[in-house]
């Protein structure tokens, strides 16, 4: 009784992370764009494909100058022009617009209604996402979550932590609720929002403004830590050789940043 409590634990604790979902089903279905090849379509979706294609070079772009290294392999796009399509590809449809799986990158039909205007933003966000992993692995737990929504995110201008402010983050943190960033991640167990306790989209962008303010601190530094997680170097590692500080310490010096003594005493 007692093995099989843990089995389903250590199943229950395995589907939390991203990169534990069952093989991708065939995608034959999906056409070509004839003006963009790496663009495909599920029949009827061709005018969203178009879109995209039109704004695939500036997104591309975009990764590469955040990442400062080119894709390591050629970029795929899939888009579903029904919410059926969708479903079939991505594990939380009804809370994903898009997501990365199998080197490719999946798009979810709201992005050519609803959410027409976040099309742009969230291509960013995966295609960061597609950066990545191609080199690491696919939201592989060796970098913690806050880093890999972070990166992404700050590669998108904010596409992926749209639904939240900076002013709303802040105001959390200053709650004292924020991702401890010296926390790892194991293959049982990825740090996302729901463990910290915050709302996804204050989780990606208060993500995104440590990360932001890494690379501020140093431009240099930033890179040198980037390169060396893009080249597979342990994570923690990466960051003390090129900040001289743990993460935890690069956590308070942030955390103290946003919440000022003179804020912390009004707030008593």
């Amino acid at each position: 009784m007692l093995r099989r409590l843990l089995f389903l634990s250590a199943c229950i604790a395995l589907l939390s992370g991203c990169a534990t979902q069952p093989p991708l089903p065939a995608t034959d279905q999906f056409l070509a764009l004839d003006a963009d090849p790496r663009v495909r379509y599920e029949p009827g979706a061709e005018a969203f494909a178009a879109q995209v294609s039109s704004l695939l070079p500036q997104s591309i772009q975009q990764v590469e100058a955040v990442h400062a290294r080119p894709f390591a392999a050629p970029v795929e796009v899939f888009v579903c022009g029904s919410a059926d399509c969708f479903a079939r590809y991505v594990r939380t449809p009804n809370l994903s617009a898009a997501m990365v799986r199998d080197n490719r990158v999946f798009l979810a039909p709201q992005l050519h209604g609803r959410e027409a205007h976040r099309l742009q933003p969230i291509l960013a966000h995966e295609l960061s996402h597609l950066h990545l992993g191609q080199q690491i692995g696919h939201y592989t737990p060796s970098v913690p979550a806050w880093f890999h929504e972070g990166l992404a995110a700050l590669a998108a201008n904010g596409g992926g932590a749209d639904y939240a402010t900076d002013e709303q983050a802040i105001a959390a943190i200053r709650q004292g609720k924020m991702f401890a960033p010296e926390m790892r991640d194991t293959p049982a167990q990825r740090h996302t929002a729901a463990f910290w306790g915050l709302d996804v989209y204050i989780f990606y962008r208060q993500s995104m403004l440590f990360v932001r303010h890494l690379r501020e601190q140093s431009a240099q530094r930033f890179q040198d830590f980037l390169y060396a997680v893009q080249d597979r170097q342990d994570f923690d590692l990466a960051f003390g050789n090129a900040y001289n500080m743990p993460l935890s310490e690069a956590g308070d010096r942030f955390r103290q940043l946003l919440n000022p003594p003179s804020i912390t005493a009004n707030n008593e």
